[in-house]
């Protein structure tokens, strides 16, 4: 068999003469060695490429993962917060709760007119619109410190209204078991206190009370809260009936017919305790009425002309 080779750098074609049987070994040995470095080439380049994407493919799903880890964890704190401020949220409303019924009831105690505090409507607020300022949106973290300063501030608000609420209501306590007013509906002042010619004696005596000309069996009305801390007979007094104020005050009601109120009664100004008589050292119907203060008996008529609001 005869091969010839053309090429370039050849000067001429040449020509080979080959035995059939070789020339056939030699092109199917050849075929065979390009075919297996061929495959095994491919096989490697396969290899290659299937090992890269496997490692790419892990390192998606680990940074996938990572994220939803980081979402899931962003999730919780927000829920967290909101939990939070929902918590923050209900104490508000509470302490304003407190300080809406507060401020009620001071209106009531301090005698402020209705409509002058409207405390179920928003105060009224305003200003003018300056663009031209630096205006920072709020954010999770200011409105909670916001929540916590407001928190803070609204129970110190509250203790303070809850002191002055006490304040208050103890001068309308002080106020009610202050002596005021008459111990009689009916009747007339028939004696000052004071020095006097005695009505027994004729010689000039200390009087320690005011007495009050009435109808026998008429009504004795306490000049104030208190309670009752004697009610029996006194020499000179007759039936008598002695009321604790409290705060120094004593009063004392003298020359009853009958008592009303027992010992050991709480009383409040204006109930019944005694009815009017002539009973002890007295020359008529009347009420002799005492007041005194830290144990020092004190002229009633600064508190007989007051009156009680």
């Amino acid at each position: 068999m005869n091969l010839i080779i053309v090429a370039g750098f050849l000067k001429g074609p040449k020509k080979f003469s080959l035995p059939d049987s070789r020339f056939f070994l030699l092109a199917g040995a050849l075929g065979i060695a390009l075919v297996g470095f061929g495959a095994a080439i491919g096989v490697g380049l396969s290899g290659l490429r299937s090992n890269g994407d496997e490692s790419q493919v892990a390192a998606l799903q680990q940074e996938v993962s990572a994220s939803r880890a980081q979402a899931e964890a962003a999730r919780e704190a927000a829920q967290r917060d909101l939990n939070a401020m929902a918590v923050k949220l209900a104490e508000l409303q509470a302490q304003s709760t407190r300080l809406n019924a507060l401020g009620e009831r001071l209106t009531q105690i301090a005698g402020i007119e209705d409509g002058e505090f409207d405390f179920s409507a928003d105060p009224a607020v305003g200003g003018p619109d300056d663009s031209d300022a630096t205006q920072i949106a709020p954010t999770g973290a200011h409105l909670g410190a916001s929540i916590d300063i407001l928190t803070h501030q609204l129970s110190i608000q509250t203790e303070q209204l809850g002191l002055l609420e006490s304040l208050l209501a103890n001068q309308e306590l002080d106020a009610s078991l202050l002596p005021t007013g008459r111990p009689v509906v009916v009747g007339y002042a028939s004696s000052s206190f004071g020095r006097r010619s005695d009505p027994f004696s004729g010689y000039n005596a200390m009087h320690k009370g005011v007495d009050f000309s009435a109808p026998t069996g008429s009504d004795i009305l306490a000049v104030a809260d208190g309670v009752v801390r004697f009610s029996g007979r006194r020499s000179g007094y007759g039936n008598v009936v002695e009321i604790d104020h409290g705060n120094g005050y004593v009063t004392r009601y003298a020359h009853n017919s009958a008592n009303v109120a027992a010992e050991g009664m709480r009383v409040k100004a204006g109930d019944v305790i005694a009815k009017v008589g002539s009973t002890g050292r007295s020359t008529g119907s009347h009420v002799h009425f005492e007041v005194w203060l830290n144990g020092q008996v004190v002229n009633p008529k600064q508190y007989l002309n007051a009156v009680r609001g």
